[in-house]
């Protein structure tokens, strides 16, 4: 029997969310971040668990059977620094990552400390792309 995902959409309150961070410049640069990915993804923001808000939402399946809902594309102001999810494949167009400014990666996520760390132009196309990636490798909006 498959697991069951963790992370799910919640019926709590993104802009509750936004404004409960202790820090006013966080809470800055929540608001435009959501702006973004609302923007790229035409979905209003939502929370998933706790603490992640993430717009649209697309279905997977991995070969071992776990399957499940996530975001298209998230965010969580997290305690060390702004941590968003994107699905770009960081080895994907380099010159993005050499032109966006202070960050750092993981699998899947891009750390930020605070938006004026980063190009905002250039942290636009990221997410755009981002979208676009994960639509065209074949995952499927799940239209939750």
């Amino acid at each position: 029997m498959a697991e069951e995902a963790k992370t799910k959409p919640t019926k709590a309150s993104v802009d509750k969310f936004i404004k409960s961070q202790p820090d006013e410049q966080v809470r800055k640069d929540c608001a435009v971040i959501s702006k973004l990915m609302s923007e790229a993804t035409g979905e209003k923001p939502k929370m998933w668990g706790p603490s992640i808000i993430g717009f649209g939402s697309y279905h997977y399946k991995y070969a071992t059977g776990r399957e499940g809902d996530m975001p298209i594309i998230g965010f969580s102001p997290r305690k060390q620094n702004l941590t968003l999810y994107v699905w770009m494949g960081f080895e994907e167009h380099p010159d993005l990552w050499k032109k966006l400014g202070k960050h750092t990666t993981s699998k899947a996520c891009l750390y930020i400390k605070r938006l004026s760390d980063v190009d905002l132009p250039t942290l636009k196309k990221i997410i755009k792309l981002s979208v676009k990636r994960l639509k065209s490798h074949g995952f499927h909006e799940s239209g939750m």
